[in-house]
């Protein structure tokens, strides 16, 4: 299953990154790669279509609105347990000791190290079982990311569901289920930017 499951992860680091002209003509790789594996092209089929089908401009400026403009579907794993609090540096450094240990320089790209679709690359291509700890150490995060996507009708919902597929255990059934188990929320003690509420934001369409 670990040929798969960096197939997955590769194709889920790609399909949530900023939707650039490279990321487009690399549809047809994904859709090759997924479809040697019964069943794991079927989460990314939308995506994919909406990638090879649609006016690139149209899809930069929906991705833009949706991840990167608000923290309804904000991407850095530590951010739904630590928020933007002190103990999130100590977090992000954690996350920078993972990728040394690979012995792989790790090119963040100027991007914080708990960014998902980095996490992802990094498990499919560099340590597949480092990342998958890392992953599941984050998996309640996962699981918030997904409801959100969910709730806003995303179709990268899909993806991130794969995602956790791929991870032992099941998916919690709500989002109550998912902080239970986890015993977290995004911390209220902010240094710079507010901490995600919810009730603060409007909602999808208002």
């Amino acid at each position: 299953m670990s040929r798969r499951d960096q197939v997955t992860f590769l194709s889920a680091a790609w399909c949530l990154s900023y939707p650039d002209a490279e990321l487009a003509d690399r549809v047809p790789l994904m859709r090759a790669a997924l479809g040697e594996f019964p069943g794991a092209a079927e989460p990314f089929a939308a995506v994919l279509s909406l990638l090879a089908e649609s006016d690139l401009m149209s899809v930069q400026a929906q991705y833009v609105q949706e991840f990167d403009l608000g923290k309804r579907h904000a991407l850095h794993l530590s951010y739904w347990t630590d928020g933007d609090t002190r103990r999130r540096g100590e977090v992000l450094g954690a996350f920078k000791k993972v990728y040394r240990g690979s012995d792989i320089l790790v090119d963040t790209h100027g991007e914080l190290p708990d960014y998902l679709p980095m996490v992802l690359e990094f498990a499919a291509t560099v340590d597949l079982p480092a990342g998958k700890e890392l992953l599941q150490r984050y998996r309640p995060s996962l699981e918030l990311i997904k409801f959100g996507l969910r709730r806003d009708g995303l179709p990268h919902e899909s993806i991130v569901q794969a995602v956790c597929d791929a991870l032992p255990g099941a998916s919690p059934a709500d989002e109550q289920a998912v902080m239970r188990m986890a015993g977290y929320g995004p911390p209220v003690e902010s240094v710079g930017l507010d901490p995600y509420d919810p009730r603060l934001l409007p909602m999808k369409g208002a």
